[in-house]
């Protein structure tokens, strides 16, 4: 009983930190982006980063088959399944935590896709202005256009 009662007490600290811990680009409380798939640097459903996430994988996207065009042609293909990794493959319509510096780049070449504000880590402030972020809000409205 009490290897099991450590073990409890061990994580809780991690289970409390998972998003209140942690705000988004609007100052509120950090959103879950997708659990099916499976997103973000940690696997935890959240665009949450740290230390370890070169990348920054800080936006909550919906994936467009544009934007799925454009990041493989820039070598990062996100359609393929990848079993290895425990990566399904995207298709148009999943959330998916993207990276910032390749949301930036795709927005700049006119294919960047919609961002669910309350899911994207405030983090992203450091790469893209808000006012740009918010111009791609994602709202039941867009689901029609990915």
């Amino acid at each position: 009983m009490k290897p099991v009662f450590y073990f409890l007490l061990s994580i809780l600290p991690l289970v409390a930190m998972s998003s209140t811990q942690h705000k988004n680009v609007l100052g509120t409380e950090l959103e879950i982006c997708s659990t099916n798939p499976l997103t973000g640097f940690y696997r935890d459903g959240f665009c949450k980063t740290g230390i370890e996430d070169r990348g920054t994988h800080v936006i909550s996207a919906v994936i467009t088959k544009e934007f799925l065009e454009f990041t493989k042609s820039r070598g990062n293909d996100l359609e393929t399944p990848k079993p290895e990794h425990s990566f399904p493959g995207l298709k148009p319509g999943d959330c998916w935590c993207l990276c910032a510096t390749r949301w930036k780049e795709a927005e700049e070449a006119g294919v960047a896709p919609f961002v669910k504000l309350e899911s994207t880590h405030e983090k992203a402030l450091e790469f893209i202005p808000l006012d740009k972020l918010k111009q791609y809000k994602w709202s039941l409205l867009n689901e029609m256009t990915y």
